[in-house]
């Protein structure tokens, strides 16, 4: 059963909050983080990506990268941008895009529950990504950026959530995207208990987004053990923080392809390719956006097609029954000859967020063809991670994204 803490939360004093709050260190590159904090040095994302703070020649995983993090950190929390909280509360955090709202607990999961499999994930992760934050959260002796989990929603604990709404939030502002964020604190001491409780009795919370993050907050919790060989257990280091929402709430977006050659076949080869597992319909000018699971939209030419997959390649195998799969398993690889699209450079990949206009643009560009996608579901999320599976890369875009900054850990005192 899961272990669901609260926490003693450093926090934004609440005329900050709108300042602090940056979108997660992993949504931009160098030049686009530099860009993003010229003129706001209330940002976070300054001490996410603290290489912002010096010239381009400074590596972007130097040692002193971390320690100015650490520095700016500190001088904030002196300063009182950031305030600690009097004691151990979880959280409310809301956030609302286009009409649409998701509430989620903002609290301290175990580390035990990621090692024994009871915090489920559905990604592999890679050692080189996990190093950069395993450094800054060692350095900083802080976790910052939330890990976002699900749970099957328990209707006691929606209630509690609902009642807990109709108080005034501590924060509630909208930030340059157009995302609303509200946040309340839950203080009394039966709110707490009851969700505590709650929550030791569900079986399994599973990682939607910032598989990389929860992996190094990890190994840093592993480390500051045997850096304490007399740890008890009920260390700080030995939780990482998180915000937890009911999967009826999340919504996934497509995470769409673009492949820039059409593996040296011309249109009319490549269609006849194709149609061995697909069937294919004409839409002609105006982009085309899958209906349902098996379709999928494709532009090639300046003409969106439906690709629709034949019975024969459909499976009810959690993995292999993705779209995802099935697209790469019977046109990218085959017929593209794309055969590992972690390291392809020929493929690229389109969040949902920006739109089918997005991907025309890039066919104008860079690209030859590209195939708009049908989201995967928070149920085959769900299933793939229950199985003990992983999903094939790059098969769920989640948004809105979490801001970093509205809430630190500190793992040691």
């Amino acid at each position: 059963m899961a272990v669901v803490k609260p926490f003693i939360c450093i926090s934004p004093a609440k005329e900050h909050a709108a300042e602090v709050a940056a979108l997660p260190y992993d949504v931009y590159n160098r030049k686009e983080a530099c860009a993003a904090v010229k003129g706001n040095p209330l940002s976070f994302l300054n001490i996410d990506r603290a290489e912002t703070q010096f010239s381009d020649d400074v590596d972007t995983y130097a040692d002193c990268v971390y320690e100015k993090a650490r520095e700016l950190l500190d001088s904030q929390i002196a300063d009182g941008i950031y305030v600690t909280d009097a004691g151990d509360h979880y959280y409310l955090y809301e956030l609302t895009m286009d009409g649409r709202s998701q509430t989620g607990i903002v609290a301290c999961c175990s580390i035990d529950d990621y090692v024994n499999g009871v915090i489920k994930k559905h990604e592999n992760t890679r050692a080189d990504k996990e190093e950069d934050r395993i450094r800054h959260v060692d350095t900083c002796s802080m976790q910052t950026g939330p890990i976002f989990l699900a749970y099957r929603a328990k209707e006691e604990l929606q209630n509690k959530i609902g009642e807990i709404k109709t108080q005034t939030p501590v924060y509630d502002f909208v930030s340059e995207d157009g995302i609303e964020h509200r946040v309340w604190v839950i203080s009394e001491a039966a709110d707490v208990a009851m969700i505590e409780e709650a929550f030791a009795k569900i079986p399994a919370i599973y990682i939607a987004d910032g598989h990389h993050r929860c992996a190094s907050a990890v190994k840093v919790g592993l480390k500051r053990r045997e850096q304490h060989p007399d740890y008890t257990g009920e260390e700080e280091f030995n939780y990482f923080l998180s915000v937890i929402f009911p999967d009826e709430e999340l919504q996934i977006l497509d995470y769409n392809r673009v492949v820039k050659d059409l593996n040296g076949m011309d249109v009319d080869a490549f269609l006849a390719a194709i149609e061995e597992h697909f069937m294919i319909e004409k839409k002609g000018r105006i982009p085309y956006r899958p209906e349902k699971k098996g379709a999928f939209g494709m532009f090639l030419e300046d003409e969106w097609y439906c690709l629709t997959a034949k019975k024969e390649i459909r499976s009810e195998d959690a993995v292999e029954g993705l779209d995802v799969s099935l697209l790469q398993n019977y046109l990218l690889n085959p017929v593209l000859g794309i055969e590992d699209p972690k390291t392809d450079k020929r493929i690229d990949f389109v969040g949902g967020i920006r739109g089918l206009a997005e991907l025309e643009r890039r066919v104008h560009t860079d690209m030859k063809v590209a195939f708009s996608m049908y989201p995967t579901s928070i149920g085959e999320l769900f299933a793939v991670a229950d199985a003990g599976r992983l999903m094939p890369p790059k098969s769920t875009w989640f948004e809105p994204k979490l801001r970093s900054g509205l809430f630190l850990h500190e793992i040691e005192r």
